[in-house]
Formats: C-alpha cells, structure tokens, sequence
C-alpha cells in the first residue's frame, strides 16, 4: 500500500508556479517524488535553477521555465512546453502570488494592479489555458488555486490582498459550473500563517503565530504541500469546488499580531 502511495502521480503532468522556494517548491518537489513529471515556474531564474537541481537530485523528473505566472503569452508558453517536453498535462496549481502590505487609505494604485495581476490574472489565465488543454485531450484533470486565511478573516494592511484570495475561492466554485462536464475539478488550499524562506527573515515571526495559532505553531510547508497534493490526487475526484483551510486553527479566533510601530 505505501509503495502505490508513494507513486500514486505515476503518468500525470503538472505545472506549478511560483515553485523555487517555499510552498511551490515543496509541492513540485512532491509531485515529483511520487511519480509526476513537472514543469516549475518562477520570476526568479537563480532560485528556479536550485529548485529543479534540488528535485533531480531525489530522482524527481522536472524542468524549469522562468518568467511572469502573470503574463498571458507567458502562461501559454507554460502550457505548450509542458505537452511539448512531457506529452500532456493533467494539473495545475497556480501557487504564484504577491503580498503588498499597505493601508486602505492610501494604498497605491501601482500595488493594487501588482497584487491584482499576479493573484488572480494569472491564476484565472492558467486555469483557462490549462482547461483548455485537458479539454482537448479528453484526460480530465484537476486545477488547484492557492487562497489564504487572510480571504477569511480580516488581516491588517491586507485589504487588497485579502480581496484577491476570497475572490479564487469564488473563482472555483465558478468554474464548477464550467468544467465538470470535461472531468476537471477546481479547489482552493488556503494556507494560515507557515514558516518559509521569506516570513522567516522576520526573526519573531515564528514565535509570535506559534503564540497566535491553537495548535501551538505555525505551518510548515510540508504540511500545506500534504493539502494540496490531495486535493489533486486520485483520492480526490469527487471534490470540486471547494477550500481548505490550513492554519492550525487561526481563522477560528483570528487574534492578529501587533502592529509594529
């Protein structure tokens, strides 16, 4: 049984966005590990080429594709590559996102359109491209969005960002209406607060969301990863339009953290 487990993404295609480090990266990693052959994305070329070294070096079968998850040209570019270089592709997790902090007040336009291109322009884009593609294929599939808490609960400084995550989860339970009938199914992961190269340069950061979080900790990527290889897998088929929340348990209080002055 752990040996089928362990290969249970055996002849399946994947792309993953915004996978050279942190979430998308264990999640490529992953898809890799048991049995996928993934293209993974990323805007930074140094860190794509460690991750795809990473992966090869556990035997996973990957290649690498550098440029902007946002860009629509791009986003094909991602889709033709896939079937070029792997002869299908069955999944898609559309993990590249932005994060701009900022106050409603005085938020400024240049970050909106930022956090508003990346967060659900291209995760709408890959998706239709991607759809497109399974369609013609006559394979089903599955496409997978990346959400967060913070499009359940109100966050500081987090008003657009927040926006574009509560709207992904709409955006599946939409493209149930659209794509069953081709076999497609469409989910949201939506991860709380986890330890990743990038939060950990805040040196409190652990600390305070282990404070903060019920379970008595912040996420680590694998555990986000666990989610949404699932909801991708076989053992998932009948699941469609729907999130996980993945946060220890934050969303049920949802204290946030001080502001820093």
């Amino acid at each position: 049984m752990q040996d089928i487990q362990a290969r249970d993404f055996n002849g399946q295609v994947a792309i993953v966005t915004g996978a050279g480090q942190g979430i998308g990266f264990e999640i490529a990693k992953e898809l890799c590990i048991r049995g996928a052959d993934v293209l993974i994305n990323d805007v930074d070329d140094t860190l794509l080429l460690n991750a795809v070294t990473a992966i090869r070096a556990l035997g996973g079968n990957c290649m690498a594709l550098n440029g902007d998850a946002s860009d629509l040209d791009f986003i094909q570019q991602m889709v033709d590559t896939a079937v070029a270089q792997f002869g299908k592709l069955t999944i898609a997790i559309a993990n590249a996102g932005i994060t701009l902090f900022g106050s409603f007040l005085d938020y400024p336009v240049e970050s909106l359109q930022k956090v508003m291109n990346l967060n659900l322009q291209g995760s709408f884009y890959l998706a239709q491209r991607t759809a497109r593609q399974i369609i013609k294929q006559q394979s089903g599939g599955s496409i997978l969005f990346m959400s967060s808490a913070t499009g359940h609960q109100a966050h500081p400084d987090l008003a657009a960002y927040g926006m574009t995550k509560a709207g992904l989860e709409m955006l599946a339970k939409s493209l149930v209406v659209e794509l069953s009938e081709f076999k497609i199914s469409v989910n949201t992961i939506a991860p709380g607060a986890t330890l990743t190269e990038r939060t950990m340069e805040d040196s409190s950061y652990n600390d305070t969301w282990s404070e903060l979080t019920p379970m008595g900790r912040p996420s680590v990527v694998a555990d986000i990863a666990n989610a949404a290889l699932f909801m991708v897998s076989p053992r998932s088929q009948q699941i469609t339009g729907q999130n996980i929340v993945i946060d220890g348990g934050w969303t049920s209080v949802s204290p946030s953290p001080k502001r820093k002055d």
